[in-house]
């Protein structure tokens, strides 16, 4: 019986993570899944850290491409971070609840980033993307440790 209980733990621990302030993943505490954040406001695309470019910001590892962008976004996380902390934002926004957010799924609104699963959610979301930003406002602070 302790078998079983340990084992249905260790299955569903993600599920008590995925309440964190900062989508990290399973098996992983780096933001973005290593995706410098800063990155998609200068180069406009999403680029992959270096562990050498690095800091902690609300429990998660954040890694950047540069020192320039690890500086930046040191001195202002906020502007840098992605909204509802990088949990996709269709979800928060429509269904009040959280699914991972994919850095190739992106889009910047009033110099915000966002993050969606996948290319059809994003599709849903870019449909009206006032609407899922003004309900994922109001969601997200219930949806958070």
């Amino acid at each position: 019986m302790r078998v079983i209980v340990m084992t249905l733990a260790l299955l569903f621990s993600g599920w008590v993570a995925a309440a964190d302030q900062i989508y990290t993943g399973f098996f992983s505490n780096k933001a973005l899944g290593g995706f410098d954040t800063v990155a998609f406001f200068t180069d406009g695309k999403p680029v992959k850290g270096q562990s050498e470019f690095k800091t902690e910001y609300k429990g998660a590892t954040w890694l950047f491409s540069s020192q320039q962008h690890l500086d930046l976004f040191n001195a202002d996380p906020e502007k840098y971070a992605p909204q509802y902390g990088g949990y996709c934002a269709w979800a928060v926004g429509a269904k009040n609840d959280l699914a991972p957010g994919d850095p190739k799924y992106w889009h910047i609104v009033d110099n915000k980033l966002y993050l969606n699963y996948n290319q059809s959610v994003q599709n849903d979301w870019l449909e009206d993307v006032g609407g899922f930003i003004a309900s994922g406002d109001k969601n997200w602070p219930g949806l958070v440790k």
